[in-house]
């Protein structure tokens, strides 16, 4: 079996991309011509790719301008979209201009902590508990083990449970603009290192993490207590707008919602509504958010109301979305620009990343549903999202 190529004093280089893009041809038979194809020097995908070989290029379309009112983000924002579904694009643009003539989305973000949840085992509950005891007592010193690896991440609190001999600890952390897992690790690790030296009494052993961080992974522990940012949009859309735009009425709306809330809990989803990871999967992409978060951050809350003059109140909560504009693929050249079209680049942005997302998701939850209740669903993906 022969070994992909690499070279061990610089495997970032033209060269060396070139080299494994001949191997797969000489091992498969197939010449990568588009993926060779890179606006950038291979150099500057170092720490975000191993065997860099070449780019995965995805159609990018725009939508908007979004109307956002939040704390964070303020104004009209055209959002970049990469993804391979026809319609998806469309849809979103549709629920902007909507959103857009009713007075923008509200947006605020009401939690910011990331975990790393680590497990210490003992030999009966009885020790487990006292353990925890002295993890509270001693909560100062455990903070400043942990925020001594870094300058940035501070340790917001500890929560605790216990099973059987285990006391699993989930430490909580802000990080500034970064999503911040990595850094999360290294600080639990620091603080773990230093219980496991100072503790007085019998531990037989400790693993970083017992699984209840839930990393890239839904979880009902971070829909009530949140994993990343918690997000809510809200707006109210005027009965006559939502005709004019989306051909049903605000009255057909909230009867159907009763129904999909109805449909979302006999399956057990974690999404009440109809396809939150479509609008957050396409932004991530295209600003080089962690593609593996989708997976907790696409959990979902959706509420509607009718208003006492008969219009729609409509909102989004996102207990779990996880972005940010510094560190991981945010500084790769195609991805900084698409956080630049949002000034979502440099400190302090990405709660502002944050709301813009959460108002695209809110936007895209109301076209769809409208979609579907107008039977325009079919129609729309027949027009636009062929090309047999």
């Amino acid at each position: 079996m022969s070994r992909i190529p690499r070279s061990k004093d610089d495997d970032y280089t033209e060269d060396m991309a070139q080299q494994r893009r001949e191997f797969v041809r000489e091992q498969t038979g197939v010449s990568l011509t588009h993926t060779g194809q890179c606006s950038f020097d291979a150099g500057e995908a170092r720490g975000n790719i191993e065997h860099f070989t070449g780019v995965c290029q995805i159609p990018m379309g725009i939508a908007g301008p979004l109307q956002v009112n939040g704390e964070h983000a303020r104004g009209a924002f055209y959002v970049p979209m990469a993804t391979t579904e026809g319609t998806l694009v469309g849809s979103y643009n549709r629920g902007m201009r909507l959103t857009r003539e009713a007075g923008g989305v509200n947006v605020s973000v009401v939690d910011d902590v990331m975990q790393r949840a680590p497990v210490f085992v003992f030999a009966n509950a009885r020790d487990a508990r006292t353990f925890g005891e002295w993890v509270e007592a001693n909560m100062d010193r455990i903070r400043a083990a942990a925020e001594s690896t870094t300058s940035v991440g501070k340790l917001q609190f500890v929560q605790q449970f216990a099973a059987a001999r285990f006391r699993y600890l989930r430490f909580n952390y802000s990080t500034g603009d970064a999503a911040g897992q990595n850094m999360c690790g290294r600080a639990t690790r620091e603080a773990c290192l230093w219980i496991a030296e100072q503790y007085p009494g019998p531990m037989e052993r400790w693993v970083l993490s017992g699984n209840m961080d839930t990393d890239k992974k839904h979880s009902q522990i971070n829909t009530l207590y949140s994993r990343g940012k918690r997000v809510i949009a809200d707006c109210v859309i005027p009965d006559a707008v939502l005709q004019q735009v989306m051909h049903v009425s605000a009255r057909q709306f909230f009867n159907q919602r009763g129904i999909s809330n109805l449909g979302a809990m006999m399956a057990g989803s974690s999404n009440n509504g109809s396809h939150a990871a479509n609008g957050i999967a396409s932004v991530f992409i295209a600003t080089g958010q962690d593609e593996a978060n989708v997976a907790e951050s696409q959990s979902a809350l959706v509420h509607s109301e009718l208003t006492d003059e008969g219009d729609l109140y409509y909102s989004v909560t996102l207990p779990s979305l996880i972005v940010a504009t510094h560190g991981g693929g945010t500084g790769l050249p195609t991805q900084r620009e698409c956080l630049g079209m949002m000034d979502c680049v440099g400190p302090g942005k990405a709660r502002k990343l944050a709301e813009i997302i959460g108002a695209t998701v809110l936007c895209g939850e109301l076209s769809l549903g409208a979609a579907v209740l107008a039977d325009e669903w079919v129609s729309s993906h027949e027009q636009y999202g062929r090309n047999r």
